[in-house]
Parts: structure tokens; sequence; C-alpha cells
């Protein structure tokens, strides 16, 4: 993992973003609102440039920080998000109002592992973004994975949960089933061969999955 201090000093090279993007980190700051920290979405973003993306299923939508970022970063993208608890989903809501997204943006108020009839009337995805409860991912991955398109993505962030997947040695009970399951999760990854994935060492950890596909010339 990265230490804090180079994170910290990379952060401070990455341009400043806009008051309503800066309002939204402040905000998560201050109520401890889980939002993508600026280097893993830096990454990300530049990745899903590279790759062309128009279309994404979001997983966790907290109050919209990570879904701005990518329709900000990409014109030309629409994002789909899922989010469960009431309150951020209502922040969300008026932050993407706020940030005259409504038309690209897409919230879906509900929890991800019940609405997936709902997501399937959007049709195929180019990306997959994997960041909510991390002991679900598995769940999440198997249930929503088959709408990514060949050559599409599926980002995963915290696969690294702060270094603790690679502990071996005793683990705190109140996280001992979650950091198992990241490890289950994270090693169904790379066994998997409908995709080839790859570990990023950033931020809390993110893991990006290609989905194999395609025809080849």
């Amino acid at each position: 993992m990265v230490s804090e201090q180079v994170n910290a000093y990379i952060s401070s090279l990455i341009k400043a973003r806009n008051p309503l993007l800066t309002e939204m980190e402040q905000y998560a700051r201050e109520h401890e609102v889980p939002i993508m920290d600026i280097v893993s979405i830096e990454a990300m973003l530049q990745i899903l440039s590279f790759a062309g993306t128009k279309k994404v299923l979001e997983v966790g939508t907290a109050i919209g920080y990570s879904a701005m970022r990518v329709a900000e970063r990409l014109p030309h993208c629409k994002i789909v998000s899922i989010e469960r608890d009431e309150d951020r989903y209502n922040k969300a809501r008026d932050y993407i109002k706020r940030a005259n997204l409504e038309n690209r943006v897409t919230l879906i108020f509900g929890d991800a592992l019940e609405v997936g009839s709902e997501i399937e009337q959007f049709g195929m995805f180019d990306c997959l973004f994997i960041d909510a409860a991390k002991g679900q991912y598995k769940r999440f991955f198997e249930l929503y994975s088959p709408l990514v398109q060949p050559n599409g993505l599926v980002v995963s962030d915290n696969v690294l949960y702060k270094g603790i997947v690679a502990h071996e040695g005793k683990i705190a009970k109140g996280i001992r089933t979650m950091v198992t399951n990241l490890k289950s999760y994270n090693e169904m990854l790379m066994a998997n061969e409908q995709f080839e994935t790859t570990f990023y060492p950033i931020g809390d950890g993110m893991a990006i999955s290609k989905k194999i596909g395609g025809v080849e010339l």
C-alpha cells in the first residue's frame, strides 16, 4: 500500500475541483461519508477515459460524488447509481440537481441485491463500479457483471481494506467476516476466466477487471 505521506503528496498535485465538488468533499469529511479518495478516483477516471466509457452502473452512490466526477470527466457518459441509505440518496439527489446532471445521472433507491430486475431495464453497461458493502462484493459481481459489455470493465474499490486482507495474523472479530469475504472476492476475480484482473495498491486498494470478449481479427 502507498504510504499516507506519498498519497498526500500525489493529492497535492491534483488540480482543485469545482466549488460544488469541493463542498461535497468537505461534507463527506464532516459527516464521515465514505467517498472514493482523490488519488483512486483520478486513476479510475483516467482508465474510464482511455476505455471510452459511455455507460456506467455504480453500486453504492453515497452522496453522488463518484457519479458526478465520472459525469464531469466523461461528458458523453451516463451513469445509473444504486443507493440503499435514504438520507444519502436524498443528499445525492440534491447535489445532482444542483449540478444540472439529472439527465445523465439516474439514481435508484434500494438495496442493490434487490433491484436487479429494475437495473436490467437499462440494458448493458460499459463499466460496473462496485463501491458499497464490502462483505457483499461477490454477490454484487454475480448479479451485475452479466450486464457488462464484452471488453467492458468492472472496477472494485476498497479491495485491500487498509492492507488488512494481506495480514496473516489474527483479525479483529468485528471485521473478520468482511475481510474473509473480501479475500474470497479477490481470489474469485483472479480465478474468473471471463475477466482479466489487475490490482492497484492505491487508496484502499482497487481492482480493474476487463471482460474478455469481442472478435479478434
